[in-house]
């Protein structure tokens, strides 16, 4: 039997659904914005609200930054962080929605992001 065929077996054969907590997706979606923004998962806030059918996340979240006087020291420490504050957070938008919608399974609408504040971090961002 192909692996195709193991699969098409598998998908017709087994009967019933499998569902996601609300719990779980926030946990992912938490983890997938602290991951982003440089920051912890227990800082970020995630919502999920009904777009139509699909899921609409909406995240409120500190970001890292460097200390302002490394920045004036050395203003390649932005890009160092990965650029501005928008810059990365228009960025994180992307990596959430991707990250969500590959892990889950879910399809998400759309992904919000504010920004609520800055952690400053030496050295570079919290991976």
């Amino acid at each position: 039997m192909s692996v195709a065929e193991a699969v098409e077996y598998t998908t017709t054969s087994l009967v019933g659904h499998n569902r996601i907590s609300t719990q779980a997706l926030t946990s992912l979606a938490r983890a997938a914005a602290a991951e982003a923004l440089g920051v912890e998962a227990s800082d970020i806030r995630a919502d999920w609200a009904d777009d139509d059918g699909l899921l609409a996340l909406s995240i409120v979240a500190p970001i890292s930054v460097p200390a302002l006087t490394e920045v004036l020291r050395d203003p390649r420490r932005v890009q160092g962080f990965g650029g501005s504050i928008w810059d990365r957070t228009v960025a994180a938008k992307s990596r959430v929605l991707e990250t969500v919608t590959r892990l889950s399974g879910s399809q998400l609408s759309r992904v919000d992001i504010r920004i609520s504040g800055a952690q400053v971090r030496e050295g570079g961002r919290v991976q």
